[in-house]
């Protein structure tokens, strides 16, 4: 990429040097031409005086030494009465006072016309001025411009244009270079870190810098190390769990082994049960005792919540609007950042507006809130419905009862998001007359006082049943 980059400027400023440079020399090259022929008009100039007050040939000699060279001017005078055409051989001929040049048919052409000309000549080029005498003929004032005068420091300009070119060009590479840099450096780091994470150095995060594609990659990077971080932590949870849960039957056939008194297929149950007993709990162990290196997320981690609040609710007006359900989003037409992941907030959003089409009649009306507090952000998710008469158990199938036909994974989902923030959940009215689902996500990571509570008591009672079940076992 970082040669591409100083391919292209390289590339595209020769090109506009070429567009610039080559246009620009061409003029510099006509200002030196006129030039030349302006300073050969003031020349000229000088001389027509002297030609409307006098023909003498001495006279006309000193103004023309005096104007300019003799070797570069010359003075064509018509002979008297050649404007009227009854010119007489006692009157004398023409006068031509210096060297000429240009051509005889020249002369008569500019003459007839009464205007300057140029006419191309060995080694350069002549101006030829016509100055009205006071006996009405027309004398030719003619001045010679060498082509060295007319490229004079053309080639100087052509050559400061071209050092000028160059360092552009110089410039645009080194500044590309490091453009080039910036965006190569950021992209590395992106790949350093997918190949530690795929090592299983699950602490590898991505500092967000760079260009604003890769600060969005290295943002969803570490939302995506996050996640499988959360994830890996998850089925250990769930590994050391459904081992647990093996400790009732394995009781149950440890007292059944010990009332089957001697003998070796006995001693061969016993020894099974035990040795079964020791394969749990060193799953158990294992799968509590591994802790993944992990790092806290860095700035720009999380999602924006008005963002994904207004794609979810885009996804969900389709089939709202095939229900003939109202609908209504607030709070998510400017940004709000949380450190939450945004798989994981659309997947609780769903979770919950799921829950509203699907124990909600058609035509029943439903709005999401968004919030933005100091030190949290509230999402509000309620509906018109009848409303849940008993919040607590509606909680308790979150946990995972699977009462009344549900699963309970819904709630669970959102559960977990917002305590994975320090915040919490809970259910009660809505101003729309039925069930208000509050979503409360920390920002500073600071666990809220009622969660506190909230988690102790769960703490307490899954002690509870773990004490009833081995008390039962027994």
């Amino acid at each position: 990429m970082r040669w591409a980059l100083v391919k292209v400027s390289l590339a595209v400023t020769a090109m506009v040097v070429v567009a610039f440079a080559v246009p620009l020399g061409l003029v510099i090259r006509e200002m030196a031409r006129d030039r030349a022929f302006s300073n050969a008009e003031r020349e000229a100039a000088a001389v027509a005086p002297a030609l409307s007050i006098t023909t003498d040939r001495e006279q006309l000699e000193r103004v023309v030494a005096s104007a300019g060279s003799d070797a570069g001017m010359a003075v064509h005078i018509p002979a008297p009465g050649a404007a009227s055409g009854s010119q007489d051989a006692a009157t004398g001929g023409p006068t031509d006072i210096g060297r000429q040049r240009a051509t005889d048919e020249d002369i008569a052409a500019v003459r007839a016309m009464g205007r300057a000309s140029t006419a191309e000549v060995g080694g350069g080029s002549t101006l030829l001025q016509p100055v009205a005498l006071s006996s009405g003929e027309i004398a030719v004032v003619e001045v010679y411009v060498p082509e060295s005068e007319v490229t004079n420091g053309v080639g100087t300009a052509w050559a400061v244009l071209a050092a000028v070119g160059a360092a552009l060009i110089v410039g645009s590479v080194a500044v590309a270079d490091r453009l080039g840099v910036r965006m190569v450096q950021p992209a590395r780091r992106l790949v350093d870190g997918a190949h530690e994470l795929g090592e299983g150095r699950l602490g590898a995060r991505v500092p967000v810098e760079g260009p604003d594609e890769l600060r969005r990659a290295a943002v969803a990077f570490n939302s995506m190390a996050d996640q499988v971080v959360q994830l890996l932590a998850n089925e250990r949870e769930l590994a050391a769990d459904l081992s647990h849960r093996l400790r009732t039957p394995l009781t149950v056939l440890r007292l059944n082994a010990a009332s089957l008194g001697d003998g070796p297929a006995a001693e061969q149950t016993r020894a099974a049960v035990e040795q079964l007993e020791r394969e749990v709990d060193t799953i158990i162990r294992t799968a509590r005792d591994a802790k993944p290196q992990t790092a806290a997320a860095g700035p720009g981690a999380g999602c924006d919540a008005a963002e994904v609040v207004r794609e979810r609710m885009g996804f969900w007006s389709a089939l709202a609007e095939d229900e003939g359900r109202k609908w209504r989003v607030a709070g998510a037409d400017r940004p709000v950042r949380i450190p939450v992941a945004r798989t994981d907030l659309a997947a609780s959003l769903d979770a919950l507006l799921g829950n509203v089409f699907r124990h909600t009649a058609e035509g029943t009306a439903f709005a999401v809130d968004l919030h933005n507090g100091e030190d949290a952000v509230i999402v509000l998710v309620s509906d018109a419905g009848t409303g849940i008469a008993d919040p607590e158990a509606a909680m308790a199938r979150g946990r995972g009862s699977g009462t009344d036909g549900s699963t309970g994974l819904g709630l669970d989902i959102v559960r977990r998001m917002a305590e994975s923030t320090g915040g919490d959940v809970r259910i009660g009215s809505s101003v729309l007359g039925g069930t208000e689902v509050r979503i409360w996500i920390q920002l500073d990571g600071r666990t809220a006082p009622v969660r506190r509570g909230h988690r102790g008591a769960v703490r307490r009672r899954r002690q509870g049943r773990a004490q009833a079940h081995a008390q039962a076992d027994h």
